[in-house]
Formats: structure tokens, sequence, C-alpha cells
């Protein structure tokens, strides 16, 4: 309990913590069988890196194959500015799927995402909530290679690496996504809308549950938004716990139907 305390005074949640008494314990890992693989939707083909052949292969791809995969990627030409590139890590069959929008430079030096200050964050973060990374919770970003500067990734980029976070999506089956920061939630919903608009309720990619909140950096940044993003986390641990109770409940109804054998 100490050890709560310290990480919620670190995040600057305490008062709000000290409200919710209520222990949250860590979640169990997935050990269903592998799900079928979800059908990827090509892009549009203006920047010429969205091939049939190429959107079939990452379409096809398993775990073994993913990260060099990743590394042997040219399509956007980002592979000549990076270091390493940062498929994602974790959980392969966790129910949390956390998203950003793409690597630093801690990152791309690494070659694992979310590793320096904004990743120690996310740490403390998920630690609050009774997880920590690799353990029921995968995460990754929209781009797999860090753009030169930590500049914006340009439209052609995100093209290029989206079969890769769909066929990540479809390898996990996540039960909830958490997107975080603008330009990971807008990329993921289609839409252009600002993250206040976009807090605060559940939306769907793929029929996932989605929630929306702040990337880690800019807490960093705005230290008073802690309070929101934490508000963004109940959210996405209560609508994970209703979807559970929920297929629960089904199961009861389905038991219950099918009468004494």
């Amino acid at each position: 309990m100490a050890a709560r305390v310290e990480i919620l005074r670190e995040l600057g949640l305490l008062p709000l913590w000290r409200l919710r008494a209520r222990r949250v314990a860590p979640a169990v890992g997935v050990e269903a069988n592998e799900p079928p693989p979800s059908r990827v939707v090509a892009p549009t083909e203006r920047s010429g890196v969205a091939t049939d052949d190429r959107l079939q292969r990452i379409a096809a791809l398993e775990w073994p194959a993913f990260a060099a995969d990743v590394d042997a990627c040219t399509a956007c030409g980002l592979c000549r500015t990076r270091n390493r590139s940062v498929p994602g890590v974790g959980d392969a069959r966790a129910q949390w799927l956390f998203i950003g929008e793409a690597p630093g430079a801690d990152e791309d030096a690494k070659g694992e995402p979310f590793v320096g200050q904004a990743g120690r964050l996310l740490d403390s973060m998920l630690a609050a909530l009774g997880m920590r990374r690799g353990d029921n919770v995968y995460i990754a970003n929209v781009l797999k290679c860090r753009p030169p500067g930590n500049r914006t990734p340009e439209p052609r980029e995100v093209e290029a690496c989206r079969p890769y976070l769909d066929r990540q999506i479809a390898l996990i089956g996540p039960r909830i996504i958490v997107a975080l920061g603008k330009s990971a939630a807008t990329t993921l919903l289609n839409v252009e809308a600002s993250i206040a608009s976009l807090r605060g309720r559940v939306h769907r990619y793929r029929d996932v549950p989605l929630i929306v909140t702040y990337h880690p950096a800019y807490l960093l940044r705005n230290l008073p938004d802690k309070a929101k993003a934490w508000e963004d986390l109940c959210l996405a641990r209560a609508t994970l716990r209703r979807q559970q109770d929920e297929g629960t409940q089904a199961l009861r109804l389905q038991v219950a139907g099918s009468g004494p054998i």
C-alpha cells in the first residue's frame, strides 16, 4: 500500500486516490486460443506504399516474423533516418493495448516504445492501476520509426505503417485500447478533433472499445492534466470490467438456457 501511495504522489493524484479507496487487483493475462486474423483494410494508394502484395504479406504476419518485417520496411523512407525500428513490446495476448504516436530519441536508440521520461510516467500510471508493462499490457506506436527531430508524422508515413498496427491489433486481440495523445487518437478514429472533445467517452476501433487520453510527454509539461488522465484510465478500467461482466452474464444465460443434459 505504501508503494501505491508513493506512485500516486508522483502522479499528483493522491487526493483523488484517497476518494477511491477500492483496491484494484492486477489484471489476469489472456490464455485463450489465437484469435483469427481480422481483415486489414487497405489505405489509399496515392502515396504508392500500399501495394496489394505488401498488404497481403503484412496481414498474414505472425509474431515470430513481425519485428523483422518492420525492421526491413522501406515504404516511407524513415528507415533512412532512424537508428532502430520500434515494433512494440509487451504481452502478445494482452487485454490492454496502449498506442502512442511515434518513437522518440530514447525509443529510437533502444528499439522499445516509451522508455524515456514519458515512459517512466506511463509505467507509474500503469502501476497506479495495479498493472505493469509486459503483464497483460502491450505498448505500441502508430509509427514504428522515429520521424527526424520528433516532428509530426506525415500522412504518407502513417499510411505506410498503418497495416502493421492493424496486424498487431489482430494478433493481440485486445479488450481495451487506450490512445495516448491527439495524433494516435485521430489516426485510429479517422477524425480531426481536439483531444478535449474526444476524452471522457468510449469510442470503438474495429469493435474494440477505445479510450482517448493525453500522451505522457504532454503530461510532463502540463502537470495539472494528470488528474484528467487518471480519470481516463479509470474510464478504461470500468469499460473493461463492464465488458467482462456482460460476458459472464451472457455465459450464465447460455448455460441456464441449455437445460439439463
